[in-house]
């Protein structure tokens, strides 16, 4: 990365500049400072169309009849350092995408109450306008149009919102100044929190959360289209794993995240969440993540992976896959278990049925195989009323999906794990069997294979589609698919 002067306060035209420590230049002369002032073309962006999801986040604005004559401050976030002066990818609060569509950092959206609660709430998005041209932030700070890339200015944003925006360096002075009840959504703003310091409370603050989690529980129709858009092209990222896996073998488990993070790159954001890329016994570590490991032939190929949209929504897919394309007799006896766990799982999933039935379902095969295998001691009831099928199973069987991999986790129980299906939710339907390398009570040709099967299931009026159904499941299905794309 170049180096970069900054002024010590941009906003501040006034403010001397400062430079930066160890920095190459002593300074800037005066006619460079008016040089940089002039000569720049008009590059206002009129005409601007909203974009595709500004109808669908007005509506969800509509918060007025559960906080009648509240203050609502909804951040996007600030970025957040890496290391010295170098940040991370900044990725947007789920709560501020969901009202706005919008991903900008150090936006906040403030909806404030009329002077008659009855009217409901003004809408404004505090945002930073475009980058100072007459007191050089745009070229002297880190942070400026020159180092970073061009802002929208607050009029092309609020054509393309559909929101009023304002200078968001306003914002502090209007909360500390506010009146009445206010809530934010705590967790992203440190200054707008600060702000707010006498005026919020944890409790009613986790309030706004709670609801902000519960109401992204049923898809709209853009958001459906979005979470099918993501899982087709992570079906494309696992077809272009299968075509590497020699490659792989060759290097390590990272070629197979590599592989797969360019798919994320290429169509959509970034990658949903961490990949896991776990080959031969890391397949048992639930969340492996490092991907450092070897990639063998005979070995199990554990790949849980979900491309994030450019509109932040994500697929969460896995399959376990043969290294070398055929699964061993025992290897195919445990996903074939597994299999049948997804398959009735994915029976269980349809309107009015508890969340927590295709959980259930899928557990009662899995426990039924471990009883005849040997594994465990039976009868079933007696091994699922004491939860021992955990041991191998591990983890639930599945999770609401949206913008976040684990959507909705804020939600109240009751709404949740304890709730009921309803068309236009979208869930994954994930069984697993883990058999670690340390497992002394189960064979040892059972140690250190780890089978996941998951799929993103969209509950409809009459059942569910499964959003991931293009990627093949049964395992000669797999073994087929895999072979076509390797010949």
């Amino acid at each position: 990365m170049t180096d970069e002067l900054t002024p010590e306060t941009p906003a501040e035209e006034e403010q001397p500049i400062k430079q930066r420590k160890n920095g190459l230049y002593p300074g800037v002369s005066d006619e460079l400072a008016a040089n940089m002032k002039s000569g720049w073309a008009d590059t206002e962006l009129r005409e601007l169309e909203p974009i595709e999801q500004a109808p669908n986040a007005a509506r969800r604005r509509a918060l007025s009849a559960r906080f009648p004559g509240e203050r609502l401050v909804i951040p996007a976030g600030n970025l957040k350092t890496r290391s010295n002066d170098t940040e991370y990818s900044f990725r947007a609060s789920t709560e501020y995408v969901y009202l706005t569509g919008d991903q900008t950092d150090d936006s906040v959206l403030v909806l404030e109450p009329r002077a008659d609660a009855a009217d409901g709430h003004e809408e404004t998005i505090y945002r930073l306008p475009r980058s100072n041209r007459e007191n050089g932030e745009f070229w002297l700070n880190g942070m400026g149009e020159l180092w970073v890339g061009r802002r929208h200015s607050l009029a092309e944003s609020e054509a393309l919102l559909g929101v009023p925006c304002k200078d968001i360096r306003e914002l502090a002075d209007v909360l500390k100044e506010a009146t009445g009840p206010v809530r934010v959504v705590r967790g992203h703003d440190a200054g707008i929190e600060t702000a707010l310091t006498d005026k919020i409370t944890a409790e009613r603050d986790e309030e706004l959360r709670v609801f902000l989690s519960e109401a992204r529980a049923v898809k709209d129709a853009f958001e459906i289209g979005e979470l099918q858009k993501a899982v087709d092209s992570t079906v494309r990222g696992f077809e272009d794993v299968v075509k590497v896996l020699d490659k792989a073998e060759a290097t390590s488990e990272r070629y197979i995240e590599g592989t797969f993070f360019l798919r994320a790159r290429v169509e959509g954001n970034d990658v949903g969440y961490g990949s896991i890329c776990a080959a031969g016994p890391h397949a048992t570590t639930l969340h492996w993540v490092r991907n450092n490991g070897q990639v063998r032939s005979g070995d199990l190929l554990l790949l849980d992976a979900g491309v994030e949209t450019n509109t932040l929504y994500t697929a969460d897919v896995t399959r376990t896959l043969p290294i070398n394309g055929r699964y061993s007799d025992l290897q195919r006896k445990i996903y074939d278990a597994v299999y049948e766990a997804q398959e009735a799982g994915i029976a269980a999933v349809k309107p009015g049925a508890a969340f927590r039935d295709f959980h259930d379902a899928s557990q009662r095969v899995l426990t039924e195989k471990l009883v005849e295998w040997g594994l465990v001691e039976g009868p079933v009831e007696r091994v699922l009323e004491l939860g021992l099928q955990r041991r191998w199973t591990l983890h639930g069987t599945g999770h609401m999906l949206g913008l976040d991999v684990h959507d909705c986790a804020a939600a109240r129980t009751e709404a949740y794990v304890n709730g009921t299906l309803e068309p236009g939710m979208v869930l994954t339907v994930e069984p697993g069997l883990y058999f670690q390398a340390d497992d002394l009570t189960v064979p040892e040709e059972y140690r250190g294979i780890g089978v996941r099967i998951e799929d993103d299931l969209l509950v409809t009026e009459d059942g569910n589609r499964n959003l991931s159904a293009a990627l093949p499941r049964r395992s000669d299905e797999v073994e087929a698919w895999m072979a076509g794309l390797t010949k």
